[in-house]
């Protein structure tokens, strides 16, 4: 992985769901090139055990915030907080995500509406939370975290499907609602990456995904933390509305 040392110098970033997985090696990669990150886990132990560790190689680069993000009220609170604590916000990373997976014709209202209010209505909230002092400083990135599903639909995933293409829609939207203040707004859809929450797939269906990823192979976190250091970074000035899928050529 090459690090570009000091490309967030300065800035602030709030990563959602930072407490393990995708969100962790976001909230890591951001902090190792200069990023101070604010740390969003629904898991108050989880927020502050990447905290630590981001501060024991980056002293003063992260702090750890506790809420859930379907929570509008809460989450209006915690931005504020956050903005009191830093000063500032440049970077929105909304990765908090969580799945309830079964087919449609069973799925419980319930399970419809927890992955709905978290995965969808929880970036809106978030990207409320911090919007109006991004567009009073006339920058900012905001980058939402897709996924192949939202792009190809997913058997026994509608409710997941649903949220991660309605990101899609949010993200175009707000790139046009956004960019006469100079703030890019893009999606990363990942494909199959290894987390804890694929670890404990049944053998057989890992291996039925692989036969369709033309590179062979499962994705890392850390090939999610680079696309989104990309985007978020000086260099994806002139990009806005898009979605990059890091997939390994799955959905092409």
């Amino acid at each position: 992985m090459v690090f570009h040392m000091n490309r967030f110098e300065n800035q602030i970033a709030i990563v959602t769901g930072a407490g393990r997985g995708i969100g962790e090696s976001i909230a890591r990669r951001l902090a190792s090139e200069g990023a101070r990150v604010a740390c969003v886990s629904r898991s108050e132990a989880n927020s502050a055990k990447v905290a630590e560790a981001i501060l024991a190689a980056h002293p003063g680069a992260a702090r750890a915030y506790a809420v859930d993000v379907a929570d509008r009220g809460a989450v209006l609170a915690t931005a504020e907080k956050i903005l009191a604590d830093f000063g500032r916000v440049d970077i929105l990373v909304n990765n908090a995500g969580v799945t309830r997976d079964g087919l449609a014709m069973r799925m419980s209202e319930e399970d419809w509406d927890v992955v709905i209010d978290t995965n969808l209505k929880g970036a809106f909230n978030f990207i409320q939370g911090v919007m109006r002092p991004m567009v009073k400083q006339r920058a900012g990135r905001i980058i939402n975290i897709s996924s192949v599903a939202g792009l190809m639909g997913n058997a026994g995933q509608a409710n997941y499907a649903a949220s991660k293409a309605g990101l899609i829609g949010l993200t175009k939207t707000l790139a046009r609602e956004l960019a006469g203040r100079n703030i890019t707004v893009n999606a990363v859809a990942p494909g199959f990456i290894k987390t804890d929450m694929t670890e404990i797939l049944p053998e057989a269906v890992k291996t039925g995904v692989l036969s369709a990823i033309p590179l062979g192979r499962f994705g890392d976190p850390e090939d999610i933390a680079a696309a989104v250091a990309f985007l978020a970074s000086s260099e994806a000035r002139f990009i806005t509305g898009q979605t990059l899928t890091v997939d390994g050529g799955m959905v092409m």
